[in-house]
């Protein structure tokens, strides 16, 4: 069915995030739709156990957020160990931004993962992908209670999901969906 005359044409893309247990994927989410820092419980849906669940939700994913705890090593690994092999069930061009959470907690003489090292990885796992036609690299360092670049990553993914999009976004058409466990994000801009 043709859209009537005048009517505007939604934009849709489904925005993934996935990471461990506690690394503040929530949290993450309700600074950009919100734009403050409400504490939440650590939700479930990073908990080992709903790894089998994951691929369903990743199923034709246009973009992904890898969020790891900047302040644990074991987060990280995680993502390509657990997490990214969840990624085949998106779309083949599927973006992903590796995202450092909780950089407000940071001590540099503590850090475990370079950023060098998680921009080789955010460049090596979208090999596929031709990252020129984007505004830097898919890595990320965030902290929510912040605000502190959480705007500058959906910014980036919506550059690349919706690149025809010339318009500010406004975060109220932001919806999340929250099946079964709260892993993925739906974006319908």
């Amino acid at each position: 069915m043709a859209t009537p005359a005048g009517a505007k044409k939604k934009a849709d893309a489904k925005v993934i995030i996935l990471g461990d247990y506690a690394v503040g994927k929530t949290s993450l989410i309700s600074r950009y739709i919100d734009g403050s820092f409400n504490p939440h419980e650590p939700d479930t849906a990073g908990d080992e156990k709903y790894t089998g669940l994951s691929s369903f939700y990743c199923r034709n994913a246009g973009a992904a957020i890898l969020a790891f705890d900047l302040n644990t090593a074991s987060s990280y690994e995680s993502l390509w160990a657990r997490f990214l092999p969840l990624l085949d069930a998106a779309h083949e061009d599927c973006l992903k931004v590796v995202v450092g959470t909780k950089r407000d907690m940071l001590k540099e003489t503590d850090r475990e993962i370079s950023v060098d090292e998680a921009i080789e990885f955010s460049k090596e796992i979208n090999k596929n992908i031709d990252l020129s036609r984007l505004k830097g690299d898919p890595y990320f360092e965030t902290s929510a209670k912040s605000g502190y670049n959480v705007s500058r990553v959906f910014e980036y993914m919506f550059q690349y999901c919706l690149p025809d999009t010339k318009l500010q976004l406004p975060r109220d058409t932001i919806v999340v969906s929250n099946a079964a466990q709260p892993v993925s994000s739906r974006c319908s801009c």
